[in-house]
Protein backbone atom coordinates (compact mmCIF):
# COMPACT_ATOMS: atom_id res chain seq x y z
CA UNK A 1 0.00 0.00 0.00
CA UNK A 2 3.12 2.33 0.47
CA UNK A 3 4.16 1.75 -2.68
CA UNK A 4 0.93 2.77 -4.59
CA UNK A 5 0.19 6.44 -3.50
CA UNK A 6 -2.20 6.85 -6.12
CA UNK A 7 -4.46 3.25 -5.12
CA UNK A 8 -7.80 4.07 -3.15
CA UNK A 9 -8.54 1.82 -0.47
CA UNK A 10 -11.93 2.55 0.56
CA UNK A 11 -14.50 4.77 -0.10
CA UNK A 12 -14.00 7.86 2.26
CA UNK A 13 -10.75 8.46 0.39
CA UNK A 14 -12.59 8.02 -3.18
CA UNK A 15 -15.06 11.23 -2.07
CA UNK A 16 -12.54 13.05 -0.72
CA UNK A 17 -11.87 16.72 -2.23
CA UNK A 18 -7.93 16.24 -2.28
CA UNK A 19 -7.14 11.70 -2.71
CA UNK A 20 -3.25 12.73 -2.39
CA UNK A 21 -1.03 15.12 -1.00
CA UNK A 22 0.41 15.31 -5.00
CA UNK A 23 -3.22 16.77 -5.52
CA UNK A 24 -2.93 19.14 -1.95
CA UNK A 25 0.42 20.42 -2.96
CA UNK A 26 -0.27 21.64 -6.48
CA UNK A 27 -3.50 22.76 -5.00
CA UNK A 28 -1.60 25.23 -2.90
CA UNK A 29 0.44 26.47 -5.70
CA UNK A 30 -3.02 27.13 -7.53
CA UNK A 31 -3.55 28.99 -4.77
CA UNK A 32 -0.44 30.89 -4.89
CA UNK A 33 -0.51 31.49 -8.53
CA UNK A 34 -3.60 33.22 -8.41
CA UNK A 35 -2.84 35.82 -5.93
CA UNK A 36 0.12 36.71 -7.45
CA UNK A 37 -1.96 36.89 -10.99
CA UNK A 38 -3.99 39.38 -9.11
CA UNK A 39 -1.67 41.38 -7.25
CA UNK A 40 0.14 41.85 -10.17
CA UNK A 41 3.98 41.19 -8.96
CA UNK A 42 7.49 41.40 -10.36
CA UNK A 43 8.89 37.94 -10.33
CA UNK A 44 12.61 37.61 -10.13
CA UNK A 45 13.40 35.13 -13.51
CA UNK A 46 17.01 34.74 -14.53
CA UNK A 47 18.25 36.76 -16.31
CA UNK A 48 15.93 39.89 -15.33
CA UNK A 49 12.93 40.13 -14.04
CA UNK A 50 9.13 39.62 -15.68
CA UNK A 51 5.72 41.52 -14.52
CA UNK A 52 3.45 38.86 -13.75
CA UNK A 53 -0.38 39.65 -13.48
CA UNK A 54 -3.91 41.07 -14.26
CA UNK A 55 -3.82 44.36 -14.61
CA UNK A 56 -6.50 47.49 -16.09
CA UNK A 57 -9.42 45.97 -17.78
CA UNK A 58 -8.09 41.85 -17.53
CA UNK A 59 -8.17 42.08 -13.45
CA UNK A 60 -11.96 43.42 -14.03
CA UNK A 61 -12.42 40.58 -16.43
CA UNK A 62 -11.17 38.57 -13.88
CA UNK A 63 -13.16 39.76 -10.99
CA UNK A 64 -16.64 39.59 -13.35
CA UNK A 65 -15.21 35.30 -14.22
CA UNK A 66 -14.83 34.41 -10.61
CA UNK A 67 -18.36 36.13 -9.46
CA UNK A 68 -19.78 34.62 -12.53
CA UNK A 69 -18.42 31.48 -11.60
CA UNK A 70 -20.79 31.22 -8.46
CA UNK A 71 -23.50 31.60 -10.39
CA UNK A 72 -22.28 28.43 -13.04
CA UNK A 73 -21.50 26.29 -9.96
CA UNK A 74 -25.53 27.10 -9.01
CA UNK A 75 -26.87 26.15 -12.43
CA UNK A 76 -24.31 23.26 -12.40
CA UNK A 77 -26.07 22.11 -8.94
CA UNK A 78 -29.40 21.81 -10.23
CA UNK A 79 -29.11 21.34 -14.17
CA UNK A 80 -25.79 19.05 -13.82
CA UNK A 81 -25.87 17.01 -10.59
CA UNK A 82 -29.49 16.85 -10.43
CA UNK A 83 -30.42 16.69 -13.90
CA UNK A 84 -33.29 19.86 -13.53
CA UNK A 85 -33.03 22.15 -16.61
CA UNK A 86 -33.42 25.48 -16.08
CA UNK A 87 -33.33 28.36 -18.42
CA UNK A 88 -34.34 30.99 -16.00
CA UNK A 89 -31.47 31.55 -14.04
CA UNK A 90 -31.08 34.96 -15.02
CA UNK A 91 -33.94 35.63 -13.24
CA UNK A 92 -32.63 34.73 -9.54
CA UNK A 93 -29.66 36.74 -10.91
CA UNK A 94 -31.92 39.71 -11.46
CA UNK A 95 -33.52 38.90 -7.90
CA UNK A 96 -30.18 38.81 -6.12
CA UNK A 97 -28.81 41.96 -7.68
CA UNK A 98 -31.72 43.79 -6.88
CA UNK A 99 -32.30 42.62 -3.42
CA UNK A 100 -28.60 43.66 -2.76
CA UNK A 101 -29.43 47.36 -4.65
CA UNK A 102 -32.58 47.32 -2.14
CA UNK A 103 -30.74 46.94 1.09
CA UNK A 104 -26.80 48.11 0.23
CA UNK A 105 -27.44 50.82 -2.24
CA UNK A 106 -27.49 54.89 -1.51
CA UNK A 107 -30.98 56.21 -1.80
CA UNK A 108 -31.68 58.37 -5.11
CA UNK A 109 -34.75 60.21 -6.14
CA UNK A 110 -36.26 58.88 -9.28
CA UNK A 111 -39.38 59.87 -10.97
CA UNK A 112 -41.52 60.70 -8.42
CA UNK A 113 -40.65 58.74 -5.42
CA UNK A 114 -37.82 57.20 -4.32
CA UNK A 115 -35.34 54.23 -4.50
CA UNK A 116 -35.52 51.59 -1.70
CA UNK A 117 -31.88 51.99 -0.43
CA UNK A 118 -31.23 50.91 2.90
CA UNK A 119 -27.34 51.19 2.96
CA UNK A 120 -26.65 48.08 4.99
CA UNK A 121 -23.34 46.39 5.30
CA UNK A 122 -22.57 43.43 2.88
CA UNK A 123 -22.69 41.15 6.01
CA UNK A 124 -26.24 41.68 5.80
CA UNK A 125 -27.39 42.39 1.68
CA UNK A 126 -25.46 39.54 0.23
CA UNK A 127 -26.72 36.70 2.56
CA UNK A 128 -30.01 38.58 1.89
CA UNK A 129 -29.75 38.25 -1.77
CA UNK A 130 -29.21 34.61 -1.57
CA UNK A 131 -31.85 34.12 0.48
CA UNK A 132 -34.28 35.84 -1.35
CA UNK A 133 -33.77 33.63 -4.50
CA UNK A 134 -33.77 31.25 -2.44
CA UNK A 135 -37.31 32.26 -0.97
CA UNK A 136 -38.46 32.10 -4.70
CA UNK A 137 -36.59 29.49 -5.97
CA UNK A 138 -38.76 27.01 -2.92
CA UNK A 139 -41.87 28.77 -4.67
CA UNK A 140 -41.13 27.48 -8.22
CA UNK A 141 -39.58 24.53 -7.39
CA UNK A 142 -43.33 23.02 -7.03
CA UNK A 143 -43.06 23.34 -11.02
CA UNK A 144 -40.43 20.73 -11.05
CA UNK A 145 -41.81 17.98 -9.57
CA UNK A 146 -44.53 17.52 -12.35
CA UNK A 147 -42.54 18.46 -15.08
CA UNK A 148 -38.67 17.98 -16.75
CA UNK A 149 -36.74 17.92 -19.64
CA UNK A 150 -37.83 20.55 -22.03
CA UNK A 151 -41.00 21.20 -20.61
CA UNK A 152 -39.55 22.37 -17.12
CA UNK A 153 -37.08 24.81 -19.77
CA UNK A 154 -39.99 26.18 -21.34
CA UNK A 155 -41.25 26.64 -17.56
CA UNK A 156 -38.14 28.64 -16.40
CA UNK A 157 -38.39 30.88 -19.15
CA UNK A 158 -41.62 32.09 -18.51
CA UNK A 159 -39.73 33.14 -15.40
CA UNK A 160 -37.93 35.39 -17.34
CA UNK A 161 -40.95 37.10 -18.56
CA UNK A 162 -42.64 37.38 -15.43
CA UNK A 163 -40.08 38.71 -13.82
CA UNK A 164 -39.52 41.20 -16.23
CA UNK A 165 -42.59 42.45 -15.37
CA UNK A 166 -42.16 42.90 -11.85
CA UNK A 167 -38.46 45.03 -12.49
CA UNK A 168 -40.35 47.07 -14.76
CA UNK A 169 -43.09 48.27 -12.86
CA UNK A 170 -41.41 48.07 -9.27
CA UNK A 171 -39.37 51.60 -10.53
CA UNK A 172 -38.92 52.44 -6.69
CA UNK A 173 -36.73 49.30 -6.29
CA UNK A 174 -35.50 48.83 -10.00
CA UNK A 175 -35.41 52.40 -11.29
CA UNK A 176 -37.37 51.62 -13.94
CA UNK A 177 -36.74 50.91 -18.40
CA UNK A 178 -34.20 53.28 -19.23
CA UNK A 179 -33.08 54.68 -15.70
CA UNK A 180 -31.97 51.85 -13.83
CA UNK A 181 -30.33 52.30 -10.41
CA UNK A 182 -27.06 51.98 -8.53
CA UNK A 183 -25.59 48.38 -7.12
CA UNK A 184 -24.64 47.77 -3.72
CA UNK A 185 -21.91 49.50 -1.83
CA UNK A 186 -19.34 46.34 -1.06
CA UNK A 187 -18.51 47.53 1.96
CA UNK A 188 -17.74 44.62 4.49
CA UNK A 189 -18.04 45.95 8.32
CA UNK A 190 -17.50 49.51 7.49
CA UNK A 191 -14.59 48.61 5.55
CA UNK A 192 -15.04 49.94 2.03
CA UNK A 193 -13.68 46.45 -0.50
CA UNK A 194 -13.35 48.42 -3.97
CA UNK A 195 -11.12 51.61 -2.45
CA UNK A 196 -7.65 51.85 -2.65
CA UNK A 197 -6.22 50.77 0.81
CA UNK A 198 -3.43 48.53 2.90
CA UNK A 199 -4.28 44.77 3.24
CA UNK A 200 -1.92 42.81 5.96
CA UNK A 201 0.27 45.62 5.33
CA UNK A 202 0.56 45.76 1.80
CA UNK A 203 -1.22 48.69 -0.34
CA UNK A 204 -3.32 47.64 -3.05
CA UNK A 205 -5.23 49.69 -5.63
CA UNK A 206 -9.39 48.94 -4.99
CA UNK A 207 -9.56 46.01 -7.68
CA UNK A 208 -6.62 43.84 -6.27
CA UNK A 209 -8.55 44.32 -3.00
CA UNK A 210 -12.04 43.62 -4.84
CA UNK A 211 -9.88 40.59 -6.49
CA UNK A 212 -9.03 38.87 -3.42
CA UNK A 213 -11.86 39.23 -2.28
CA UNK A 214 -13.71 37.61 -5.35
CA UNK A 215 -11.27 34.93 -4.68
CA UNK A 216 -12.12 34.06 -1.09
CA UNK A 217 -15.73 34.00 -1.35
CA UNK A 218 -15.23 31.77 -5.32
CA UNK A 219 -13.40 29.56 -2.67
CA UNK A 220 -15.98 29.17 -0.47
CA UNK A 221 -18.86 28.37 -2.74
CA UNK A 222 -16.87 26.20 -4.65
CA UNK A 223 -15.99 24.10 -1.26
CA UNK A 224 -19.34 24.42 -0.35
CA UNK A 225 -20.57 23.15 -3.22
CA UNK A 226 -18.32 19.87 -3.78
CA UNK A 227 -19.10 19.01 0.09
CA UNK A 228 -22.71 19.02 -0.72
CA UNK A 229 -22.10 17.43 -4.38
CA UNK A 230 -20.18 14.71 -2.73
CA UNK A 231 -23.10 14.17 0.42
CA UNK A 232 -26.29 12.15 0.75
CA UNK A 233 -27.71 15.08 -1.19
CA UNK A 234 -25.50 15.03 -3.73
CA UNK A 235 -25.87 10.87 -4.51
CA UNK A 236 -29.99 11.30 -4.09
CA UNK A 237 -29.39 14.03 -6.56
CA UNK A 238 -27.31 11.54 -8.64
CA UNK A 239 -29.59 8.98 -8.61
CA UNK A 240 -32.50 11.87 -8.90
CA UNK A 241 -30.94 12.98 -12.05
CA UNK A 242 -29.92 9.36 -14.12
CA UNK A 243 -32.86 7.47 -13.23
CA UNK A 244 -35.79 9.04 -11.30
CA UNK A 245 -38.59 6.23 -11.48
CA UNK A 246 -35.67 3.85 -10.09
CA UNK A 247 -34.80 6.36 -7.39
CA UNK A 248 -38.02 6.69 -5.85
CA UNK A 249 -38.18 3.02 -6.00
CA UNK A 250 -35.52 2.73 -3.75
CA UNK A 251 -37.17 5.63 -1.44
CA UNK A 252 -35.41 8.42 -2.21
CA UNK A 253 -38.04 11.53 -2.14
CA UNK A 254 -38.21 12.81 -5.45
CA UNK A 255 -40.18 16.03 -4.90
CA UNK A 256 -38.16 16.84 -1.68
CA UNK A 257 -34.62 16.74 -3.67
CA UNK A 258 -35.77 18.31 -6.45
CA UNK A 259 -36.83 21.27 -4.46
CA UNK A 260 -33.42 21.06 -2.52
CA UNK A 261 -31.65 21.70 -5.95
CA UNK A 262 -33.85 24.66 -6.61
CA UNK A 263 -33.55 26.66 -3.67
CA UNK A 264 -29.24 26.14 -3.46
CA UNK A 265 -29.34 26.78 -6.98
CA UNK A 266 -31.29 30.06 -6.63
CA UNK A 267 -29.48 31.17 -3.51
CA UNK A 268 -26.06 30.61 -5.19
CA UNK A 269 -27.68 33.05 -8.51
CA UNK A 270 -28.65 35.61 -6.42
CA UNK A 271 -25.25 36.18 -4.44
CA UNK A 272 -23.58 35.91 -7.73
CA UNK A 273 -26.11 38.59 -9.46
CA UNK A 274 -25.53 40.69 -5.81
CA UNK A 275 -21.59 40.49 -6.34
CA UNK A 276 -21.27 40.65 -9.91
CA UNK A 277 -22.96 44.82 -10.27
CA UNK A 278 -21.01 45.49 -7.86
CA UNK A 279 -18.35 45.64 -10.77
CA UNK A 280 -20.54 46.49 -13.12
CA UNK A 281 -21.71 49.78 -10.55
CA UNK A 282 -24.74 49.67 -12.00
CA UNK A 283 -28.21 48.08 -12.61
CA UNK A 284 -30.99 47.71 -15.39
CA UNK A 285 -33.97 46.16 -15.44
CA UNK A 286 -34.27 45.16 -19.08
CA UNK A 287 -31.12 43.23 -18.47
CA UNK A 288 -33.20 40.25 -17.06
CA UNK A 289 -36.09 40.02 -19.19
CA UNK A 290 -37.43 38.71 -21.87
CA UNK A 291 -34.87 38.45 -25.01
CA UNK A 292 -31.90 39.85 -23.06
CA UNK A 293 -32.77 37.52 -20.21
CA UNK A 294 -32.81 34.50 -21.85
CA UNK A 295 -29.21 35.46 -23.54
CA UNK A 296 -27.53 36.17 -20.04
CA UNK A 297 -28.95 32.63 -19.22
CA UNK A 298 -27.81 30.79 -22.04
CA UNK A 299 -24.34 32.68 -21.26
CA UNK A 300 -24.37 30.54 -17.90
CA UNK A 301 -25.44 27.30 -19.49
CA UNK A 302 -22.72 28.24 -21.87
CA UNK A 303 -20.11 28.39 -18.87
CA UNK A 304 -21.51 24.61 -17.79
CA UNK A 305 -21.70 23.09 -21.12
CA UNK A 306 -18.26 24.20 -22.40
CA UNK A 307 -16.68 23.93 -18.68
CA UNK A 308 -17.91 20.49 -17.83
CA UNK A 309 -21.45 19.43 -17.03
CA UNK A 310 -21.73 17.83 -12.66
CA UNK A 311 -18.34 19.61 -12.31
CA UNK A 312 -17.22 22.03 -9.82
CA UNK A 313 -14.11 22.90 -11.52
CA UNK A 314 -15.94 22.96 -14.99
CA UNK A 315 -18.14 25.54 -13.79
CA UNK A 316 -15.32 27.84 -13.14
CA UNK A 317 -13.16 26.84 -16.16
CA UNK A 318 -16.22 27.70 -18.15
CA UNK A 319 -16.76 30.96 -16.47
CA UNK A 320 -13.72 32.01 -17.12
CA UNK A 321 -13.40 30.93 -21.00
CA UNK A 322 -17.06 32.70 -21.37
CA UNK A 323 -16.03 35.81 -19.35
CA UNK A 324 -12.71 36.27 -21.43
CA UNK A 325 -14.09 34.88 -24.62
CA UNK A 326 -14.47 38.83 -26.11
CA UNK A 327 -11.07 39.69 -25.38
CA UNK A 328 -9.93 35.99 -27.06
CA UNK A 329 -11.81 37.47 -29.86
CA UNK A 330 -10.58 41.33 -29.97
CA UNK A 331 -6.90 39.08 -29.89
CA UNK A 332 -7.71 37.09 -32.66
CA UNK A 333 -8.85 40.11 -35.13
CA UNK A 334 -5.49 41.49 -34.71
CA UNK A 335 -4.03 38.49 -36.33
CA UNK A 336 -3.55 38.81 -40.30
CA UNK A 337 -5.21 35.51 -40.68
CA UNK A 338 -8.49 36.78 -38.92
CA UNK A 339 -8.15 39.63 -41.21
CA UNK A 340 -12.32 39.45 -42.34
CA UNK A 341 -13.03 40.72 -38.56
CA UNK A 342 -13.58 44.17 -38.33
CA UNK A 343 -13.62 46.13 -35.22
CA UNK A 344 -15.30 48.84 -36.88
CA UNK A 345 -19.52 48.16 -37.17
CA UNK A 346 -19.60 49.06 -40.30
CA UNK A 347 -16.75 47.54 -42.00
CA UNK A 348 -14.96 44.11 -43.11
CA UNK A 349 -17.26 40.63 -43.24
CA UNK A 350 -17.98 40.66 -39.47
CA UNK A 351 -17.60 42.70 -36.95
CA UNK A 352 -16.34 41.56 -33.73
CA UNK A 353 -19.89 40.71 -31.55
CA UNK A 354 -20.72 38.99 -34.82
CA UNK A 355 -17.96 36.68 -34.66
CA UNK A 356 -17.95 35.96 -30.99
CA UNK A 357 -21.85 35.06 -31.47
CA UNK A 358 -20.59 32.48 -34.04
CA UNK A 359 -17.92 31.58 -32.08
CA UNK A 360 -20.24 31.04 -28.85
CA UNK A 361 -22.72 29.10 -30.62
CA UNK A 362 -19.83 26.56 -32.52
CA UNK A 363 -17.77 26.07 -29.38
CA UNK A 364 -21.57 24.76 -27.61
CA UNK A 365 -22.04 22.35 -30.58
CA UNK A 366 -18.59 21.39 -30.69
CA UNK A 367 -18.31 20.88 -26.80
CA UNK A 368 -21.14 18.63 -26.97
CA UNK A 369 -20.35 16.61 -29.71
CA UNK A 370 -16.94 16.07 -29.72
CA UNK A 371 -16.05 16.93 -25.89
CA UNK A 372 -19.09 16.48 -23.87
CA UNK A 373 -17.17 16.92 -20.33
CA UNK A 374 -16.20 20.52 -21.48
CA UNK A 375 -13.04 21.97 -20.35
CA UNK A 376 -12.75 19.96 -17.66
CA UNK A 377 -12.58 16.78 -19.69
CA UNK A 378 -9.60 17.99 -21.63
CA UNK A 379 -7.90 18.39 -18.64
CA UNK A 380 -8.66 14.82 -17.89
CA UNK A 381 -7.31 13.84 -20.73
CA UNK A 382 -4.19 15.56 -20.38
CA UNK A 383 -3.25 14.77 -17.14
CA UNK A 384 -3.76 10.95 -17.51
CA UNK A 385 -1.33 11.43 -21.02
CA UNK A 386 1.18 12.21 -18.53
CA UNK A 387 0.53 10.11 -15.59
CA UNK A 388 1.05 7.28 -18.02
CA UNK A 389 3.26 8.70 -20.13
CA UNK A 390 5.69 7.32 -21.29
CA UNK A 391 2.88 4.37 -21.84
CA UNK A 392 0.10 4.97 -24.12
CA UNK A 393 -2.21 2.69 -21.43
Amino acid sequence: MRRRPGLIADYRQDVAIFRTNVQRFWFVIALVAVVLLGLGVTLPIIPGFVSFGLKGDLLIIGITAMFAAVGAIGLNLVTGYAGQVSLGHAFFIGVGAFTAAALGGAPKLVGSGDLIAHQLDMAIWLPAAGLVAAALGLIVSPIAFRLKGLYLAFVTIGLLFVGGLIFREWTSLTGGVGLGREAAVPRLFGWQIDQNGEVLGVFLSGDQRLFLFAFVVLLAMAFAAKNLARSKIGRAWSAVRDRDIAAEMMGINLSRYKAIAFVISSFYAGVAGALLYTVVGRLEPGVFSDAPGFVLSVRFVAMILIGGVATISGSIMGAFFISFLPRIVKWMAGFAIFGFISESPAGGFVTLSQFEAILFGLLIVGFLIFEPLGLYGIWLRVRNYWKAWPFSY
